[in-house]
């Protein structure tokens, strides 16, 4: 398997595919290219392999199989590990909490459009002062209160949203990454969780990752 992301400073979809990967156990090759640069643009029209993603990433390529969404590739392998075990290497055990834990992946796939248009995700930067617009904040109250759920009713089994670590995990990281750059204020609990994510070894690869890229992409850089 073949696994393209972009950017690791800004690209928060490929985070989610990468961390997919990593949390499946399987062995594939990482490629990183710079979707801002020209030869991506090349290789867009080139490779034969980004279609039919049209170059969105990230894009896993599985023999014949390309899949090209975050949410999409969890589920392929999920299929590849295959049984329960491919099941449960993503989502609870426990039928309620699998339904609250998909539930929450969904919302965040489909969802938060003011947040991610607000803070767009810039693991190197450090933002001070900034000040939610109205939409924005109601979006990160949504996301606080749901994680309050989770780890409440769920989180007692280890520090993460569903106590062990999950799809919703996943899906989350680049929240967390926002939260960190932007200096969102959160409560205790959350606090917690987000110093679980932030110092688990896959993500301080992927900060690691970022901070020695070379590139930049200046519509992410404008001072906020």
């Amino acid at each position: 398997m073949k696994l393209i992301i972009g950017n690791r400073n800004y690209s928060s979809w490929s985070l989610r595919g990468w961390l997919a990967a990593k949390q499946s156990g399987l062995s594939f090759e990482e490629i990183t290219v710079n979707i801002s640069g020209e030869e991506w643009e090349s290789a867009k029209r080139e490779w034969g392999e980004v279609q039919p993603s049209s170059g969105k990433v990230p894009i896993l390529w599985d023999g014949d199989v390309v899949i090209w969404d975050s949410l999409a590739i969890m589920e392929h392998l999920a299929d590849k590990i295959g049984g329960e075990n491919g099941r449960d290497r993503f989502w609870p055990k426990d039928p309620v909490a699998r339904g609250l834990c998909r539930s929450m992946v969904a919302e965040m796939h489909s969802s938060y459009l003011p947040l991610r248009r607000e803070m767009p995700m810039n693991v190197r930067r450090r933002i001070e002062g900034h000040t939610l617009g109205d939409e924005a904040r109601a979006n990160v109250i949504r996301i606080l209160t749901l994680w309050a759920e989770a780890r409440s009713r769920f989180g007692h089994g280890g520090p993460f949203l569903f106590g062990t670590y999950s799809a919703a995990d996943i899906f989350y990281a680049p929240v967390i990454s926002r939260f960190v750059t932007y200096g969102v204020g959160v409560p205790g609990f959350a606090q917690a969780y987000m110093e679980a994510m932030w110092d688990h070894a896959w993500m301080q690869q992927w900060i690691e990752g970022a901070d020695q890229e070379d590139w930049t992409i200046e519509a992410f850089e404008v001072a906020t």
